[in-house]
């Protein structure tokens, strides 16, 4: 695999890694409970993440599909990281956000469905770069729509960093549930 792939998937990783043990450390009887009436419950956290991930996967899989089929050549370039602007914006925690009506969850998931979800489409993802490996990926870039124009390693880091705030809330929320 090329080491531009190893690097942002092993990111991914680290950040799924850390999300699995912020969702474990809510014991299951409460992983459902809201801490507020206005703030998610843990898994509905974890459901938001897989339709994030379900849509910018998607996006992120027609881009390449494209790309190939327009001749992609190798990669030849270098990886240029997500910018430190980014990564700031997501590690904020103190500017809340909305999210967009197909990313709002719906509360009827539970943790091991969202948790079985998260995997597949994550390995949905895995695969079809595996299958783009060693070309120009550097080169295929997607709008997104408040951050600007990223190249698809750079969206793979963006979901790694929007895992990690989100882990951070579900932290948050272990510990106003009583958790912690």
């Amino acid at each position: 695999m090329h080491s531009h792939l190893i690097e942002v998937f092993a990111r991914l990783d680290q950040a799924r890694a850390a999300l699995r043990g912020a969702i474990d450390a809510v014991p299951s009887a409460l992983q459902r409970q809201r801490p507020t009436p206005d703030r998610w419950s843990a898994a509905e956290v974890l459901e938001h993440l897989t339709l994030v991930e379900r849509i910018f996967g998607g996006r992120i899989i027609k881009a390449i599909d494209a790309a190939c089929a327009a001749g992609l050549a190798s990669e030849a370039h270098g990886r240029t990281p997500l910018p430190d602007a980014v990564e700031q914006r997501m590690m904020d925690r103190v500017n809340k956000r909305q999210a967009p009506d197909p990313a709002q969850p719906t509360g009827t998931v539970d943790v091991a469905t969202g948790w079985a979800t998260l995997e597949s489409n994550h390995a949905t993802l895995h695969a079809s770069l595996s299958g783009a490996d060693g070309l120009a990926l550097s080169q295929v870039t997607l709008d997104h729509p408040f951050f600007g124009t990223l190249t698809v390693y750079q969206w793979i880091e963006l979901m790694a960093a929007h895992e990690g705030r989100h882990t951070d809330q579900i932290r948050e929320i272990g510990v106003m549930v009583g958790t912690t």
